[in-house]
């Protein structure tokens, strides 16, 4: 038990976390009557908030975004069941990929030719495949949530001076009120990570499963520690700056499934602007302020300089992921369409034995023909939109590490 009190002290010390000066007491919740301190036993609420927004999430998949989803011809229906071959079976479990060293061995232990067995498991490969109805509900939700996030946010934000000049997310500091609309953008935020850290073991597999599962929990914990350290106020800019783009890429990819295919091509463009605009506009200039405006406002502390590297860290990624998303442009643009999703299903073949290219809506075409291999591109964001967000996206600087 000393050994956890000494660690507790040496990894919460105020020499690390807080301002010169300034110690926990000093911003605890009633420390002072004109100032409403954020409250860290608070972060239990976003827990059970996350099981209200599955429930609300369940609810809108269930009796509207499905429907709707069938009203548009969107497939609901799985390809057929592989038959059940426990020795395949067992294979199978151990890996998803089929290696041509198993071949002879399986052939003689099931009783098959090879290419009954290749055909088995391009099958049972099939089998594990969401359709494209799940898909398209996935992405729905995960549009109406940013939507509603954004539209939030810049309603909470609108009155404060720091959406104004970010300046004012110094002034003050640490000694900065939590308002009531502050803490529920907080406390909803980081209910809907929850949510998908929780649901993503049963949303559609991505081939960066566990990257945005990182990224998720990372998000968390830098949204926790920034709501500890009273940074709340760059915390909200860095959500609403990241949530903005994120509408487009889902909303893309949900017309994607839809088989509007000029509507995606649009809505991709607008996405692409608007995702240059946030992350290489708006966001360095958050950037800026709190490696250059900062530090001539408030005493440098530990804690500023992980936060800050953090900040540095996510914008470099934002350039990555503004390479990748100007490439899929260029190439759709030369391909003359914007087809597939660079973080399809981990199980998913992109081609098949006879060579063709399988395409969003389940068609296939030649090789020689195909159009861009990656358009609507899940980036999350990240954390993003890396995935995720860049799925999601996707992790927001002193709040969270990309989307």
């Amino acid at each position: 038990m000393n050994i956890i009190n000494k660690f507790n002290s040496a990894f919460w010390s105020t020499d690390i976390w807080l301002p010169p000066n300034t110690t926990w007491a000093d911003i605890a919740p009633g420390s002072r009557p004109d100032v409403v301190y954020a409250d860290y036993r608070d972060l239990i609420w976003p827990i059970p908030l996350a099981a209200v927004v599955m429930l609300v999430r369940y609810t809108l998949e269930r009796f509207w975004i499905s429907p709707v989803g069938k009203s548009l011809g969107i497939r609901s229906s799985r390809p057929k069941k592989a038959a059940n071959v426990p020795t395949l079976e067992a294979a199978y479990a151990k890996s998803s990929r089929l290696d041509h060293k198993w071949l002879a061995p399986l052939s003689k232990q099931a009783d098959m030719t090879e290419r009954q067995i290749e055909r088995w498991w391009r099958l049972r490969r099939a089998q594990d495949k969401p359709s494209t109805l799940v898909k398209f509900c996935e992405n729905t939700w995960r549009c109406i949530y940013y939507l509603y996030s954004f539209i939030f946010g810049v309603i909470v934000l609108w009155d404060k001076p720091w959406f104004w000049d970010v300046k004012s997310c110094w002034y003050g500091y640490p000694h900065q009120s939590v308002s009531g609309d502050i803490w529920w953008y907080y406390m909803i935020s980081m209910s809907f990570y929850w949510s998908l850290t929780g649901t993503q073991f049963f949303d559609v597999k991505r081939k960066d499963f566990w990257q945005m599962f990182i990224h998720h929990m990372v998000t968390l914990l830098l949204m926790s520690l920034s709501w500890v350290c009273n940074l709340h106020r760059v915390g909200s800019l860095v959500l609403v700056v990241h949530d903005c783009a994120d509408i487009f890429l889902e909303a893309a990819k949900l017309t994607k499934y839809a088989n509007y295919q000029k509507v995606c091509d649009a809505i991709f463009a607008i996405f692409t602007v608007v995702w240059i605009v946030t992350r290489l506009g708006f966001y360095p200039r958050i950037i800026y302020s709190s490696s250059v405006e900062a530090p001539r406002i408030l005493p440098m502390f530990p804690a500023y300089y992980i936060f800050n590297t953090l900040l540095l860290m996510l914008l470099v990624l934002h350039v990555i992921w503004t390479y990748m998303i100007l490439k899929i442009v260029v190439d759709s643009l030369q391909k003359g369409l914007m087809s597939g999703d660079i973080r399809s299903s981990d199980s998913e073949d992109l081609t098949d034995s006879s060579g063709n290219v399988r395409v969003a809506n389940g068609s296939t075409r030649s090789k020689s023909k195909s159009g861009s291999a990656a358009a609507v591109a899940g980036t999350g964001t990240t954390g993003g939109v890396t995935q995720r967000k860049v799925n999601n996206h996707t992790a927001d600087g002193a709040t969270t590490a990309t989307k």
